[in-house]
């Protein structure tokens, strides 16, 4: 099989995954009205309605902002702001609403894919009211979502919609931000996702000071932040002027912290960005976690398969010694995996050779994966655990990936320097590269021990 018949194989095993572990799932999704004039909108909606009719539970947050500068503007109202929250005046209100649910209908367009959508009042709110002497009018918050209303849509197979207007139990119409309603809708339904759509999303390294330890991938994008990361390139950007991009982070680590599983900033101007965040681990967006998304762990025997599956590419090419599914289980607990939201997506192992040395061998990734880093981090882990057993040197033979393994420290040593048990074996035909790490503190440590 070639490698585009591969990927493509890959693709749809991952497809399967995911739609497998995600069905019968709320997905909330907060979209900028900036998307609705884009060409790919129409796209966008189609692809959510395919989600809808997949079995997923759908649910839209559409923002308003520019709609309403734009209504304020042309009937000459202008907006003054608290902490950058519009003060809504009642003279303003008609023309907020009018806005909010003009935007909304543009969303409708999912029924003609033939998933029913409906716009509705689904939560309720109360006004901001006086802060630090400034009084907020006609501008609220959410009081209290309505889960039975909004449960008994998606149970009927409706998408749910829900505009920045909110009105209290007696009637008081309020401009609500579509990020707290997103966050609010999100965290009392339990969604497992929430999509954070705008003009222009994602996260690039160029655009901010990025803290250490941060993975970037080959594109300067921002892949994936765990809660740490996320909160430390918030504060290693606190005074910079807010843009877009720090505000749907912002917004990703509350809903994180609110008990939303994966939050996905993504650009709703790139086509199919939905289904690739949703349906790839890589996606093209940037996510935002709570729980473990990823582990290096030992190897299971039911995963003898997976990574067999991982080396064949490398096995074919001559990269990797060719290994059967009982080699592996001989020495199956030499092996770890990097585990990444429940699938197996890398691999490596670490034979003890004696004379205190061990070999890392059987290095691969799922090419989709590359970007993570996960081999590098693997190989790391595996020095790590080389350290903590008393070896004082660590090897590879490669033919082909010397630099990438220079990178990580490892430096060329001759073939005499292998183990005595490991060099009568050193294949003469391919003719492999030796590399080497030493351990620091392996030899102190070891003498401590005994």
């Amino acid at each position: 099989m070639d490698d585009t018949k591969a990927s493509q194989v890959e693709l749809i095993r991952e497809a399967f995954h995911y739609q497998s572990r995600f069905d019968g799932s709320t997905m909330v999704f907060k979209i900028d009205c900036s998307i609705i004039d884009d060409p790919h909108f129409p796209s966008l909606m189609k692809d959510m309605a395919l989600l809808a009719k997949s079995g997923f539970h759908v649910v839209i947050v559409p923002g308003a902002k520019e709609w309403i500068d734009s209504a304020l503007e042309k009937h000459g109202i202008v907006s003054t702001y608290y902490e950058n929250v519009r003060i809504t005046t009642p003279e303003a209100m008609p023309f907020v609403e009018m806005a909010a649910f003009h935007v909304a209908t543009r969303f409708m367009t999912l029924s003609t894919s033939r998933v029913d959508a409906i716009i509705g009042n689904f939560f309720r709110a109360r006004g901001m009211g006086m802060i630090n002497g400034v009084d907020m009018q006609h501008t609220g918050v959410v009081d209290k979502v309505l889960l039975d209303s909004l449960e008994r849509a998606l149970k009927q197979g409706m998408a749910p919609i829900l505009p920045c207007i909110g009105w209290s139990p007696v009637g008081k119409p309020y401009n609500v931000a579509s990020d707290e309603i997103a966050l609010a809708a999100a965290s009392t339904l339990g969604a497992i996702k929430l999509f954070i759509v705008s003009k222009g999303g994602g996260l690039r390294a160029d655009m901010y000071d990025i803290p250490k330890g941060v993975d970037i991938d080959e594109n300067g994008r921002i892949v994936k932040l765990n809660l740490q990361e996320a909160g430390s390139l918030l504060a290693a950007n606190k005074g910079r002027a807010p843009d877009e991009s720090l505000k749907s982070l912002e917004l990703g680590v509350q809903a994180a912290k609110a008990g939303v599983e994966r939050v996905h900033i993504v650009d709703g101007g790139e086509e199919g960005v939905i289904l690739k965040e949703l349906f790839s681990n890589m996606g093209s967006g940037a996510m935002i976690y709570a729980d473990e998304y990823e582990a290096v762990r030992a190897l299971r025997n039911s995963e003898i398969p997976d990574i067999l599956r991982l080396m064949e590419p490398l096995m074919q090419k001559g990269v990797l010694v060719r290994r059967t599914p009982e080699a592996v289980q001989e020495k199956k607990e030499d092996y770890v995996v990097a585990e990444v939201d429940g699938s197996v997506r890398a691999c490596a192992a670490l034979h003890d050779w004696g004379e205190s040395q061990a070999e890392i061998a059987a290095v691969a990734t799922d090419p989709m994966f590359a970007a993570m880093g996960l081999g590098r981090r693997i190989v790391k882990r595996l020095i790590e655990t080389a350290a903590k057993k008393g070896f004082e040197r660590v090897f590879v033979l490669t033919t082909t990936t010397q630099d990438w393994f220079e990178a990580l420290g490892f430096k060329e040593a001759p073939v005499e320097s292998l183990p005595a048990r490991k060099r009568n074996l050193y294949n003469q035909r391919r003719k492999s590269k030796v590399f080497a790490l030493e351990i620091e503190g392996a030899r102190k440590q070891r003498s401590s021990r005994d």
